[in-house]
């Protein structure tokens, strides 16, 4: 088996991205790779999260994590996205981490690497494909092997059928045991696919 990093990134306001990335980072754990669990840079002003008990304390709760930086998208081998959807893209938190790309994209060093994502929304229709589907475009041009969860694995239908990736329904719950299986089951696949990859 080959020695993967992965790197786990994510945005979450209110603590749902979190959660699964927190499930990727540790379903890849045990599949074997070495993996780098990050958060992108916050850039809603101070005073917007403070106003909002929820998103304050969800940045609270995770200021032990490291931000995103360039260097760990070049120490990985694979990356696992997570990010809500804003209007059928991702968070602009997300965007902006993805801006500050450039330099290390222009140097091929995103190429030839798996990509996956997922996302969440507040309702079952808020733009979780289209989210998928731009993130997807992103990895097109960074000559980024996409993979997909496709359809599989049985968790994939438990978990709603999306075959792009995980799109979670947002309640402010912990994620249910189906969700969890199919996050599981997309990031044991980026695992696998970066092997084959790096083999």
């Amino acid at each position: 088996m080959a020695n993967i990093n992965v790197a786990v990134i994510y945005y979450s306001t209110y603590g749902t991205n979190h959660q699964v990335a927190q499930v990727a980072a540790e379903a890849a754990r045990e599949a074997g790779a070495e993996v780098r669990l990050r958060k992108v840079r916050e850039t809603a002003p101070q005073e917007v999260i403070d106003a909002q008990e929820a998103w304050k304390a969800q940045q609270q709760k995770t200021s032990d994590i490291p931000t995103a930086t360039p260097e760990d998208m070049v120490w990985a081998d694979a990356f696992f996205f997570s990010a809500p959807t804003r209007y059928g893209g991702a968070a602009s938190q997300m965007r902006s981490f993805i801006d500050t790309l450039g330099p290390i994209w222009q140097e091929g060093k995103l190429a030839d690497k798996a990509f996956t994502a997922t996302t969440s929304a507040q309702n079952p229709h808020g733009g979780q494909e289209t989210t998928l589907q731009t993130l997807y475009i992103t990895a097109m041009h960074w000559g980024a092997v996409i993979v997909t969860p496709g359809y599989t694995d049985q968790t994939v239908f438990e978990a709603g059928g999306n075959p792009y990736g995980v799109s979670v329904t947002a309640t402010g719950e912990p994620l249910g045991d189906e969700t969890v299986a199919a996050i599981q089951h997309q990031a044991r696949r980026l695992v696998r696919l970066a092997e084959r990859l790096s083999g």
